[in-house]
């Protein structure tokens, strides 16, 4: 029994095996003004299609459908499989409010309501 397979036939599979995983992932990557699928994410890098995403480097931001995830400092690793491999370098969760320089008391009122005087 062999174990060969005809050139187009791998290439079919592979497109049929990108095309999944472009399909099944919800994350994108914003470079720029540009968004890409992210195919994988691990806890130290990414991959994104090789054919339809140029080359990227230093910062850019992960979003899931919408949501900032992370701001990342990228460097390109390898291309592998009809994928393109990034490594962070510096991996920092988004988030919506600017860190507190100091402590707040959870039972502190929110607002305060001033007197109405006409």
């Amino acid at each position: 029994m062999t174990t060969y397979v005809p050139k187009d036939v791998q290439d079919g599979l592979e497109a049929a095996r990108i095309a999944g995983l472009k399909k099944a992932s919800r994350l994108r990557v914003l470079a720029g003004d540009d968004f890409y699928p992210v195919l994988r994410m691990w806890k130290t890098g990414f991959t994104v299609p090789l054919d339809t995403t140029p080359k990227l480097r230093g910062l850019v931001d992960v979003y899931e459908a919408g949501r900032h995830l992370y701001q990342c400092l990228i460097v390109a690793s390898e291309a592998e499989s009809g994928e393109m491999r990034y490594e962070f370098k510096r991996n920092t969760l988004a988030a919506d409010a600017a860190p507190l320089d100091f402590y707040r008391d959870p039972e502190a009122p929110i607002a305060l309501l001033g007197s109405s005087k006409d």
